[in-house]
């Protein structure tokens, strides 16, 4: 697996480089602003990077709208952000592809290598990972002018659920359901959003979107 990770902190940058080296990823480069992210995306094309969302010259947001050009330039490039905080506007619109491969985590909230590591993984392989907490701030933002009146709480639940990259069974177990259970939920899900079922579409993915686009 071949890995950019853009990190302006020199020790962090380091410490992400060993670790990933360590897992047996191929890191073939680190940066540490903006404009070296989206060229090292563009000449490497790798299967994912690992995004800090504060760097120069603000230390704001220029990671995170770096990692959204990039993916302009090459379509569907498959981002992890790591951040110490959320920043809701381009974590909506870096979703906004429907297109699967990113993911969202809090620095301070990963405590488990293995884990990590594995969310790399499947962000490369085109998966959706979400913090919790990240997801619990895009969505309240969202329901300030939610229309979406339609869905129950525990469709709520089981979005929530799936938005965090949870497989259905992993919702099941999480909710102490049936298997059978949350697939109705999630059709129900899908056909109160009005999401057809299409062979190019990610549905799980655009079912969360319908929420952080009402922000």
């Amino acid at each position: 697996m071949r890995v950019v990770i853009a990190e302006d902190s020199v020790l962090l940058r380091e410490g992400l480089r060993r670790l990933l080296t360590e897992s047996g990823c191929e890191v073939v480069a680190t940066v540490g602003d903006g404009p070296g992210l989206v060229d090292a995306i563009v000449e490497h094309r790798p299967d994912v990077s690992v995004v800090d969302v504060r760097m120069p010259p603000s230390h704001r947001d220029e990671g995170l709208r770096a990692a959204i050009t990039a993916r302009g330039r090459v379509p569907g490039s498959p981002v992890l952000v790591l951040s110490q905080y959320v920043e809701k506007q381009y974590a909506s619109e870096l979703l906004a592809d429907g297109v699967g491969a990113v993911g969202y985590l809090l620095k301070d909230r990963v405590a488990d290598v293995r884990e990590f590591v594995e969310a790399v993984r499947r962000v490369a392989s085109g998966g959706t990972v979400m913090d919790p907490e990240v997801v619990a701030q895009l969505l309240v933002s969202s329901r300030r002018n939610d229309p979406m009146t339609a869905l129950t709480p525990r469709e709520r639940e089981v979005l929530g659920l799936m938005a965090e990259g949870r497989s259905n069974a992993a919702i099941a177990g999480a909710l102490v359901v049936s298997g059978g259970a949350v697939e109705k939920h999630i059709s129900n899900v899908f056909t109160k959003l009005g999401l057809e079922s299409s062979g190019n579409d990610h549905r799980r993915v655009l079912a969360v979107l319908a929420y952080l686009r009402e922000s």
